[in-house]
Order: structure tokens, then C-alpha cells, then sequence
């Protein structure tokens, strides 16, 4: 993908898109999937970069939803353990199978969570990642050396799915413009057009680099800006309802001395009402997740306090080693773009992880809820509306079966370069034509220079935090690291872009700014 080539070929077009989508997290880049592999002239265009809001910021699963089955939510959990089979089939460098353990320590728990993990397997039928069993004392504790001991009387193991979110999001970006669509980031919508009898007709939009502005005519328009659709419906009607009652949700990461081993840890009650996963990831320990009702969106919300000692708490539980203020690496911050229902009082715990169309008498398509897990059925059903609405042809949907860009079904021959699956190769033959950029720019993290070359030209990343929070995952791994390593990263990305020594300070600086929001210590 590159962004100037992506621009050029918006200059040149002179007929209407078949369609325009607004918001590149994974909704909206899903939809550009979907929609570019029928055939569909797309244009997809993102206020920031690709998933720098909620599409970032998940538990790194790929899953059905346990509290979903508790909740009787049953439709939404098949749905989405049939979306996690087929997610595996289509990215396995991406997505893979990961042991979670439920520890009991009361007499009761084993069958109770026995027979609700033998449900969860039942409802995965042929997507099932692998069968669930209770577990003796002896057993946990070899699948989990650093669980809580006192009390343990053993545990129940099933099977879900683990993933990294946003370079799926990047590949999945790049699967999209391999099937011709057309993705800008650092592109905000500014207003939507609107023909003579009042139907949205197109939109216009910036290039926040040049500050040039052009306009993009199309058959319709898709609002896919999950934590922010209400802004893009109020461009329409500016008296339009509130459809998003955003939570959010913090993650702690640890280093992995904190949970040895491949096997995740599943708390399925805590004291908000959420289940609290402790996951290895990117050989780390990532803790998390709250649930607290907030006022607004916005790109990056401070954890509060108290969420912090929440966590703390709820891990010191079940952890043998308590970990501390001082041994939290980096905290992340998310916020769901949840789906509004009066009738729950402000529990957003309660509310449906269903996703919701909406289309306003104008005739603004909008996709608001669902989950990352089923990101493709939810661009499934979009595409199929938009077909009817702006009266395109009838394509069916290719994407059950489409493989992701990067495929690779092994990847352990790759050492830390796994997630670029089959591109993977390239990038070693970058880091092979200087000795420099086959260097890790931090000694705590594994990410290389040509990492950022590759960053650069193929994958448009154009500031240092999108290097470093997205195209590889350093300030969520570890914050300080990545402070440390921006002013070489910054380096290599203005060689690359062609800026100044002016530019590398601002970025060092801004970039220094932000990540000082993911230390807590």
C-alpha cells in the first residue's frame, strides 16, 4: 500500500464510487474487504490511522464469548465461534489456538464450569478449537507454575483463539487494496453531499498532509466510525439520536515472568461484573479487562485510577507473585463502541455485543456494536444492505472463504517477524542489505529497522506512533522501551519519508507525550 499512489488514483477518477466508507478500524476496513473482493468500486477514508482508537486496544482474543453464554446470548456466541473458525482458516499467521484454565477453588466450580465450557464446545461444532476438560490441582499447576496455590483444588481448561488485532487490521487493509480499493489514512470526512431531493450523494473529504480537500461522489455512503458515528450521523442531522453508549476498558501488561508457559488464565466473575483474562502475548503477560461507563469517545483516554487497583487486585488473586504499581510496563485504554439501551441503568456490561445497521432518512448507512471476532460477518451484512440501497448490482459474498494477505500456515520458522506471515521473507532481505537494519532498536523488544523501512513503504505508516503503537506493538508492550527507541525509529522513518530534523523532533516529542500516558509508575 502506498499513500500517495492511493491518492493519485482518487485525483484521476471521474465517475462515482460504488461506495464510501468512513472509519478504518476493523468494521470499516472489513467492509472494504468485503465489498472490493465482489467487485465494488471502494474508497474507505480514516480521520487518523487505521485503528488508532478501539480496534487497537482489545484482549488480543479471538473468541466466542464465554460471559455471552452465561448471559443466554447464545446466537451471538455461535456466531461468533463460527467467525473464529473461519478467522483461523483465513489468517492462520495471524490468529492461533491458545489453552485457557479456569481455576477453581471452591468445590462447586469444577462442575459448574465443566459442564459450561462442554456447552461452549458443543455450539463451536465444526469450528471447534479443541475439547474442554476438568483439571486435577496437579494439572493446573503444571499448566499455570504461577497461580495462586492456597485453596486451589483444580481447574477447568477449554480453547479459544488469540490474535494481534491491529496488524490483522493491517493486513486486512492491504487484502482490500489488493482487490482494488483505495484506503487513506489521515483523511477526516468533513461533510456529507446531498443531491436535490436530499439523499446523501458523496462525501467531502481532507488530506490532513497537504490540507487539500476533494470530494468523493458515490451510490453510498457508510458510516463504520465506530466510537465516533454519532459525529458522522450528526454531519447529516445534527439533531440525530445517540446511538453509542461507550465503555471502557483497561489492559496491564506484565512481563512474562508473570504467567510462564503457553496457558491463559479465565476469571469468569469479578467484582464489575466482567470476566478478567491473564494472557501471554508477544512474550508478555497482558491482564485485563474493566468496564466503566464514560461520557464520550475520544482517541486516548486515561485509565482511571481506580480501574488500575481493580486490576491489581482482581490479579493478586490469583497470581502466586502479586504484581505491583511498579511492575506495569505499559496500560492501554480502550472504549466499546456499544450499541445504546435505556433499560440497563448504566450497567454497559449488560449491553449487546450485537452489531446494529442503521439507515437514516437520508439515507446514511451506519454500522454501529459487534466485536472483532466477527468483524467479517458484520461487513458481510453491511455490504448486503448497501447493495440494496444504492441499487448495485447483486454480487455474493466472497469472503468466507478469501485468505488474508500474509497468509501462512507455519510460522515458527520466522522467529519474531511471525505476524508478517508471508511477507515476512522481504523484510528479512531488507534487514539483510544493512547491517543497521537488521538491528533491534531496543534490547527489551524484538523489532528491527528494516521493521520500520517495511513500515514505511508498504504498510503507510507516516508518524511514530503509528509505528510504534501499530505497525509493530511497542508502546503497548512497554512503554518506556518505546520512548527510548523513538528518536531511531524517527530517523529511519524521515529517510524513508524524505522529512527534516525539524520533523524528527516534533515526532520525538508529541510521540514522548503520548506514550507518557501508557506509564503509571
Amino acid at each position: 500500500m502506498n499513500r500517495s499512489e492511493m491518492l493519485n488514483r482518487i485525483a484521476e477518477r471521474t465517475t462515482p464510487w460504488d461506495m464510501v466508507i468512513i472509519g478504518g478500524g476493523a468494521t470499516g476496513v472489513g467492509i472494504a474487504v468485503d465489498a472490493a473482493s465482489r467487485g465494488f468500486d471502494v474508497v474507505l477514508l480514516e480521520r487518523e490511522d487505521f485503528g488508532s482508537a478501539t480496534s487497537s486496544r482489545s484482549t488480543k482474543l479471538v473468541h466466542g464469548g464465554v460471559r455471552y453464554l452465561e448471559q443466554g446470548n447464545i446466537s451471538l456466541v455461535m456466531e461468533a465461534l463460527k467467525e473464529r473458525g473461519i478467522l483461523r482458516q483465513n489468517a492462520p499467521h495471524l490468529v492461533h489456538d491458545l489453552a485457557f484454565v479456569v481455576p477453581n477453588y471452591s468445590w462447586w466450580e469444577a462442575p459448574f464450569y465443566g459442564i459450561g465450557m462442554k456447552v461452549y464446545d458443543l455450539l463451536a461444532g465444526k469450528y471447534g478449537f479443541g475439547k474442554s476438560r476438568l483439571l486435577s490441582k496437579e494439572e493446573t499447576l503444571e499448566r499455570l507454575p504461577t497461580i495462586e496455590t492456597e485453596g486451589l483444588r483444580g481447574g477447568v481448561v477449554y480453547y479459544d483463539g488469540q490474535f494481534d488485532d491491529t496488524r490483522l487490521l493491517v493486513d486486512l487493509a492491504a487484502t482490500a487494496a489488493d482487490h482494488g480499493a483505495l484506503l487513506l489514512n489521515y483523511a477526516p470526512a468533513l461533510e456529507l453531499v446531498k443531491d436535490s431531493e436530499g439523499f446523501i450523494s458523496g462525501v467531502i473529504a481532507r488530506d490532513s498532509e497537504s490540507g487539500k480537500s476533494f470530494t468523493l461522489p458515490a451510490q453510498v455512503v457508510i458510516n463504520a466510525a465506530g466510537i465516533f458515528a454519532d459525529e458522522i450521523r450528526r454531519m447529516d442531522e445534527p439533531a440525530a439520536p445517540t446511538m453509542i453508549a461507550p465503555s471502557q476498558g483497561i489492559h496491564l501488561v506484565f512481563d512474562r515472568s508473570f504467567l510462564h508457559g503457553e496457558t491463559a488464565i479465565m476469571v469468569p466473575h469479578t467484582s464489575d461484573g466482567r470476566v478478567m483474562f491473564a494472557i501471554p502475548w508477544h512474550e508478555h503477560t497482558v491482564v485485563g479487562t474493566t468496564d466503566t461507563p464514560i461520557d464520550g469517545p475520544s482517541y486516548n483516554p486515561p485509565p482511571l485510577e481506580e480501574e488500575i487497583q481493580f486490576i491489581l487486585d482482581t490479579a493478586s488473586q490469583y497470581l502466586s507473585r502479586k504484581p505491583t504499581r511498579k511492575d506495569v510496563l505499559s496500560v492501554y485504554v480502550g472504549i466499546r463502541p456499544l450499541v445504546k439501551a435505556d433499560s440497563t441503568a448504566g450497567k454497559t456490561s449488560a449491553l449487546s455485543r450485537d452489531h446494529t445497521i442503521h439507515i437514516d432518512n437520508s439515507g446514511l448507512l451506519t454500522i454501529v456494536g459487534g466485536k472483532w471476532t466477527t468483524y467479517r460477518h458484520m461487513a458481510e451484512d453491511c455490504v448486503d444492505h448497501a447493495i440494496t440501497l444504492g441499487k448495485l448490482r447483486d454480487e455474493p459474498c466472497r469472503t468466507r472463504n478469501l485468505p488474508i494477505h500474509g497468509y501462512r500456515e507455519e510460522v515458527e520458522s520466522l522467529g519474531s517477524l511471525w505476524v508478517y506471515g508471508s511477507e515476512a521473507e522481504k523484510i528479512r532481505e531488507l534487514a539483510a542489505t544493512d547491517p543497521a537494519l537488521a538491528k533491534q532498536l531496543h534490547p527489551a523488544l524484538p523489532y528491527i529497522g528494516a521493521e520500520v523501512i517495511w513500515g514505511v513503504r508498504h504498510e503507510m505508516a507516516r508518524t511514530l506512533d503509528d509505528m510504534l503503537s501499530r505497525r509493530t506493538r511497542a508502546l503497548f508492550l512497554n512503554a518506556q522501551a518505546a520512548i527510548d527507541m523513538a528518536p531511531a525509529t524517527a530517523r529511519l522513518m524521515a529517510r524513508e519519508l524524505g522529512e527534516s530534523e525539524e520533523w524528527i523532533t516534533q515526532q520525538v516529542a508529541a510521540f514522548t507525550k503520548l506514550a507518557g500516558g501508557y506509564r503509571i509508575a
